[in-house]
């Protein structure tokens, strides 16, 4: 028997099967879940990776910037399941621009997009799935450490940091309702989002380096397992937290 047993599971963010919200979805079916996914753009793509998954999930259009999109979601995964007990936010934009070191010259037009998309969405995704979360449940953002101004991340690093923040006021607000929102601030991995970092190369060479467990750049399944822990009942008193799995690099000094 799973931790997730009996659970109902959204995740959204599937691109590919080398992306953190795939490990995600594949472990929660592993331990029990039933898992619906979200698609933005290609949906034939997302369906065509949903049926590498232990048991093929349906996939829902979702387009944050979409407000039908949101208005319309809880029915539209409601048509698949009863309720939810969890939900995964795994989603980030920044145009180019926002990112690789123009960080001065990036418009407002530009930051505007990577916030909404990569901070506000985690509200407007909360927000849309209250309806199916009466019973309560959990929340979970995927999010890099923004404590700190990495080279190269640039825009997407407000972005984060915001996200952060917004973490704290949705545990806030959701906590009178037994909804508990937590972040898993994972290190750099080779997603198709890190593809789309100029300069990402940086992290790739010294962050094994730095941590003190050690870090690969190609496992995923660490920043899932903490994910799915998180939306188990084995945290039933933990809201507003950011759960490093970066191998400890967050813990140490230069």
């Amino acid at each position: 028997m799973g931790i997730l047993e009996g659970k109902r599971i959204l995740v959204t963010g599937v691109l590919t099967d080398a992306s953190i919200a795939f490990s995600v979805a594949k472990l929660a079916q592993e331990q029990g879940a039933t898992v619906v996914l979200t698609g933005f753009g290609r949906l034939s793509l997302v369906e065509r990776i949903a049926k590498r998954l232990p048991q093929t999930p349906p996939v829902i259009e979702l387009d944050v910037q979409n407000d039908e999109h949101l208005d319309t979601l809880a029915a539209r995964v409601g048509e698949h399941v009863d309720g939810l007990d969890g939900v995964v936010h795994s989603i980030g934009f920044a145009p180019q621009t926002a990112l690789g070191g123009n960080f001065l010259n990036t418009t407002w037009e530009d930051v505007a997009t990577a916030l909404h998309i990569s901070t506000y969405s985690y509200k407007s995704l909360a927000v849309a799935c209250l309806p199916l979360m009466k019973e309560g449940g959990s929340v979970v953002g995927l999010d890099f450490d923004a404590s700190k101004a990495w080279p190269v991340y640039d825009w997407m690093g407000v972005a984060k940091a915001g996200l952060e923040s917004a973490n704290r006021y949705l545990a806030r607000d959701l906590g009178k309702q037994g909804i508990r929102v937590n972040l898993v601030a994972a290190g750099p991995l080779r997603t198709m989002a890190a593809k789309s970092i100029p300069g990402f190369k940086e992290f790739e060479d010294s962050w094994p380096e730095k941590a003190p467990l050690g870090w690969d750049l190609a496992d995923t399944e660490v920043a899932a397992k903490a994910c799915v822990a998180l939306m188990s009942d084995w945290f039933p008193a933990t809201t507003g937290e950011i759960v490093h799995v970066d191998g400890g690099v967050h813990a140490m000094g230069v």
